[in-house]
C-alpha cells in the first residue's frame, strides 16, 4: 500500500508544523496542556517515514502500554503501513528487549524470570530470615521501596537509607542472581549497567536507533534520563522529548521536572518549541489555570490560549461538611445530565486522596448515580467493606453460596479447606446451597464428619441464625452491625491478617466505622421510610456489581484522584476538598521544601481536565478519624482571578451569626 501524502500545512498550526518537521538534532518540545502533544508526536514519526527514515531507525519510548499502542495505531493510520519494524514502547518494555538480546554478558541466562511485587515481597521475607531476622512486623513494601530507591541510586547506604538493612539487600540481590531473576527497577538499572560495561553493545544500540523520540518527558525518573542519554549522546544527537514541566506531579515514584534542565545541558544547540494552544478548555478556564500556574518559579514560561473564547464562570461552593459537598455534587450532576443532555461520563469529579470517595460514592448511592473509580478502590470494594456486607447478605439471604464462601472462615474459625470440600460435595449430590449442607452436616453421624468440624459449622450457623432474627425487619441496623462487627472480632482478625502492623489494621479498621455511620446516616434520613436490611441491600447493589456500561449507555461518571484524571478531559470537573491540607496536601509539604510548587502543579493539572464547565468545593468542616476540624480554603484558589469565579455560601443553614460573620470574612479575605 502506497502512503497518502502527509497534508501538515493543513492539519497543524504553525508551531506543530515546525515541530514535526524539526527530525534533526535535539529537540525540545513544551507541549501546555490540551495543545495536541500525541498528535504531534505522532505525525513527526509519520513525517519521519515520509522523509525515508527507516522504522527501525526509530525509537518511540513512553509510560504505559497503553499510550504506546495508541501511538502505534495512530501513526499505522497516518501512514497505511504495518510498522512491524517500529519500535514505540515504554521504557521498561525497552529494557526487556535489551536483556533478552544481551544478559549473558552480565552472566545471566536469557530465560530470566521478572519478579512481580507478590515475587519480590517473598524474596525479601526469605532473605530476612537468611539474615536471621523474622519479617514479622515488617512493612515488606516500605522495604521493598528502599530497595528500589537504592537500586535506582535515589539513595545510599549510609547517606540518607540506614545501613540496617543493607546485608538484607544485598542477600536479595545474590538470590536474584542465583534464581536468574530481575525485579521491576532491574529492567532499567541493569540495560544502563550493560551499556557502561560494555561499549560496543551501547555502539549496536546507537547505530540501530538514529532517532529517539521520549513522550511525557517531565515525568522521567533520573535512571530513565540516564538511559536516554546513553543512547541519545551520538553523532547529531537526534533526540527530541515532549513533555508540560506545569504537569510534573509524580516526583514520589522518581520522576524529576529538572530533567528538562539536564537535557538542555547535555544536549548543547537544543532548538525549543512551545505548543501554547489549547484545544480543549475555555478561556475561562485556561485564564485560571495561567493564574494558578504562573505562581511557580521553577517552570518553563507558556500561557496557553484557546479559540474557544469566553466560558461559564468558574463556581465555587463552600458547603458546611463533606456530607453536604457530596450531596451537592451529586445534584449537580443529577441536573446538568438531565438539562443539558449530558452522558454520566461526561463528568470527572477528581479528589486529591483515595480516602475522600467514601462521602462522595454515599451520596451517588442516594441518587442512583452510576460511576467507576479510577487511581484507587471504591469503598465499597475493599475487602474489609465486602467482608461485612458478605455478612449482611447471608443474614438476608442464607443460599447465597458466593458470599457464604467470603465469610465462612472470615475470620478464622476452623472451617478449612476438608471441611469446605466436604460441604461442597454434599452441595453437588444434593443439588441444594451451602447452607442447606451445612445444614444436613450439622446433624450427620459423627463417623461422616469431625466432631470438630460439626462443632465450628455449628458455631457459625448458630451466629448467622441469631443475627437473622436480630435484623431481619427490624430498625437499628447501624448498632447491630457495630454488634456484629465486635463479637467475630474483627479488630483482633485485622491486626493477625497484617502480621501485628497496627497502622494498617487501625486504618482498616476505621473504614469499617465509616460504613457504620453510612448505614446509621441512611437510618436517620426522614426520607427513608423503610431503614432496615433488606432496603439497605438493594441500596447497595448498584455500586457492588460488576463494572459495566450501564443498560441505557449513558456511561458512568468518573470519580479519580487527579492523580489518576492526567492526560484525561471531561465536558464537566468537580474539584472537591480544595482546603488548605488537601490541596496543598500537608503530608505532601512535609516531605520536603519544592513539594508546595508540585502541589500546585497538581492543582492546575485538576483545573485543565476541564472542557466547558468548572465546579470546585471547599468545605468549613471536614470529619478525620473521630473529629471534626474547621477547614480553611486552598490557598491556591486566591491565585485564579476573581473575575473568572462565582462563589456560593452553604446550602446548609449557618448556625450562628458569629458563625455567618466568618465565613463572610473569609470569603471577602480570600476575593477582596
Amino acid at each position: 500500500m502506497l502512503m497518502a501524502r502527509l497534508d501538515l500545512a493543513g492539519e497543524l498550526n504553525g508551531p506543530q508544523l515546525r515541530a514535526v518537521k524539526t527530525i534533526e538534532g535535539p529537540v525540545l518540545i513544551i507541549a501546555g496542556a490540551g495543545s495536541g502533544k500525541t498528535r504531534v508526536i505522532t505525525y513527526r514519526i509519520a513525517h519521519m517515514l515520509e522523509r525515508g527514515i527507516p522504522q527501525s531507525a526509530i525509537l518511540a519510548l513512553t509510560f504505559t502500554n497503553k499510550a504506546a499502542r495508541e501511538m502505534e495505531e495512530r501513526v499505522k493510520e497516518l501512514t497505511g503501513k504495518k510498522l512491524q519494524n517500529l519500535t514505540v514502547s515504554t521504557f521498561h518494555a525497552f529494557g526487556v528487549k535489551i536483556l533478552r538480546e544481551e544478559i549473558e554478558a552480565l552472566g545471566y541466562r536469557k530465560n530470566f524470570s521478572i519478579y512481580d511485587e507478590t515475587d519480590r515481597n517473598q524474596l525479601i521475607k526469605d532473605s530476612l530470615r537468611e539474615c536471621g531476622l523474622s519479617p514479622e512486623g515488617v512493612d515488606l513494601y516500605a522495604l521493598g521501596q528502599l530497595f528500589s530507591n537504592v537500586k535506582l541510586d535515589r539513595l545510599r547506604w549510609g547517606e540518607g537509607a540506614s545501613d540496617d538493612y543493607q546485608p538484607v539487600y544485598e542477600e536479595y540481590q545474590n538470590s536474584l542472581r542465583v534464581f536468574n531473576a530481575l525485579d521491576f527497577d532491574d529492567l532499567l538499572s541493569i540495560p544502563i549497567e550493560l551499556f557502561e560495561q560494555y561499549p560496543q553493545v551501547l555502539e549496536k544500540y546507537r547505530r540501530r536507533y538514529r532517532y529517539l523520540m521520549v513522550d511525557e518527558f517531565q515525568d522521567t525518573s533520573t535512571t530513565q534520563y540516564r538511559l536516554m542519554r546513553l543512547l541519545g549522546d551520538q553523532g547529531a544527537k537526534n533526540v527530541c522529548v515532549v513533555g508540560d514541566d506545569d504537569q510534573s506531579i509524580y516526583s514520589w515514584r522518581g520522576a524529576s521536572y529538572e530533567n528538562i534542565l539536564m537535557f538542555e545541558q547535555d544536549f548543547p544547540g537544543v532548538q525549543e518549541i512551545k505548543l501554547e494552544q489549547n484545544y480543549r478548555s475555555t478561556t475561562t478556564i485556561l485564564e485560571a489555570a495561567n493564574g494558578v500556574i504562573s505562581n511557580n518559579t521553577n517552570r518553563k514560561e507558556k500561557t496557553l490560549w484557546s479559540g474557544n473564547t469566553g466560558g461559564k464562570p468558574i463556581e465555587l461552593y463552600y458547603p458546611l461538611n463533606e456530607s453536604d459537598e457530596a450531596d451537592f455534587i451529586a445534584a449537580q450532576i443529577r441536573q446538568l445530565q438531565i438539562q443539558e443532555r449530558l452522558k454520566y461520563d461526561d463528568f470527572g469529579v477528581l479528589i486529591r486522596t483515595n480516602s475522600m470517595t467514601r462521602s462522595i460514592e454515599e451520596a451517588f448511592l442516594a441518587e442512583n448515580i452510576p460511576y467507576r473509580v479510577s487511581g484507587g478502590t471504591s469503598f465499597f470494594q475493599r475487602k474489609e467493606i465486602k467482608d461485612i456486607i458478605s455478612y449482611l447478605r447471608v443474614i438476608a439471604n442464607s443460599d447465597d453460596d458466593v458470599n457464604l464462601l467470603r465469610i465462612i472462615n472470615t475470620p478464622r474459625r476452623g472451617i478449612g479447606k476438608t471441611s469446605i470440600s466436604a460441604i461442597a460435595e454434599l452441595t453437588r449430590k444434593n443439588h441444594s446451597s451451602l447452607w442447606d449442607a451445612m445444614g444436613r452436616l450439622r446433624y450427620a453421624p459423627d463417623t461422616l464428619f469431625q466432631e470438630q468440624g460439626k462443632a465450628e459449622i455449628d458455631d457459625f450457623m448458630s451466629l448467622i441464625d441469631r443475627y437473622k432474627e436480630e435484623l431481619l425487619g427490624k430498625r437499628g441496623l447501624s448498632q447491630k452491625v457495630r454488634t456484629l462487627v465486635d463479637t467475630i472480632d474483627y479488630w483482633g482478625y485485622l491486626i493477625t491478617e497484617f502480621n501485628k502492623t497496627e497502622k494498617i489494621a487501625r486504618w482498616k479498621f476505621r473504614n469499617i466505622e465509616y460504613l457504620i455511620q453510612s448505614i446509621a446516616n441512611w437510618e436517620h434520613d426522614p426520607d427513608n421510610l423503610d431503614p432496615t436490611l433488606y432496603p439497605y441491600l438493594n441500596r447497595i447493589s448498584l455500586i457492588t456489581r460488576d463494572d459495566g456500561e450501564d443498560e441505557a449507555g449513558k456511561g458512568k461518571v468518573n470519580l479519580m484522584t487527579i492523580h489518576a484524571s492526567k492526560g484525561l478531559e471531561f465536558p464537566v470537573v468537580f474539584i472537591a476538598g480544595a482546603e488548605d491540607g488537601i490541596i496543598p496536601h500537608t503530608r505532601s509539604l512535609e516531605e520536603g521544601e519544592g513539594n508546595l510548587e508540585e502541589e500546585r502543579r497538581l492543582f492546575y493539572v485538576a483545573i485543565t481536565r476541564a472542557r466547558d464547565k468548572l465546579f470546585i468545593t471547599s468545605c468549613l468542616k471536614r470529619r478525620h478519624l473521630s473529629s471534626t476540624a474547621e477547614c480553611a480554603p486552598s490557598p491556591f484558589l486566591t491565585e485564579i482571578p476573581d473575575h473568572l469565579m462565582e462563589y456560593h455560601e452553604p446550602k446548609t443553614a449557618i448556625e450562628s451569626a458569629e458563625e455567618a460573620e466568618n465565613f463572610f470574612a473569609l470569603i471577602k479575605n480570600q476575593f477582596i
